[in-house]
């Protein structure tokens, strides 16, 4: 039995490990899914890169909680990509904001001077 846990243990720690994370610490502030850009930048300062596009989507009803696609009608919205070096003992962090609103959080590889 011992025998096939630690296999799926090892799975489970890795995936965890893996790509995105949902917070992470910027000095002795936490940083998660959520938060503004202005906090963000309030907590972490400025970014090393900063990355502007403009995406596609259809306009979104919240009713109850859920979201109901509203129209065929597409809108803009304006999505950044904000890049932390934290130098070259520290990993680096991506962090995508749609509207204003951080929603991901990218664990690149090890900072540069």
């Amino acid at each position: 039995m011992l025998r096939y846990l630690r296999p799926l243990i090892l799975l489970g720690v890795l995936y965890a490990w893996s790509g995105s994370a949902f917070a992470f610490y910027c000095g002795t502030h936490l940083i998660h899914e959520g938060d503004s850009r202005a906090m963000v930048r309030a907590r972490c300062g400025e970014p090393a890169d900063i990355e502007v596009r403009t995406v596609l989507r259809r306009p979104v009803v919240f009713v109850g909680g859920t979201p109901f696609p509203s129209g065929t009608d597409l809108i803009e919205v304006p999505v950044e990509f904000w890049t932390y070096n934290f130098g070259p003992n520290k990993l680096m962090r991506r962090l995508r904001f749609d509207d204003g609103e951080l929603v991901d959080i990218e664990t690149l590889g090890h900072g540069y001077r």
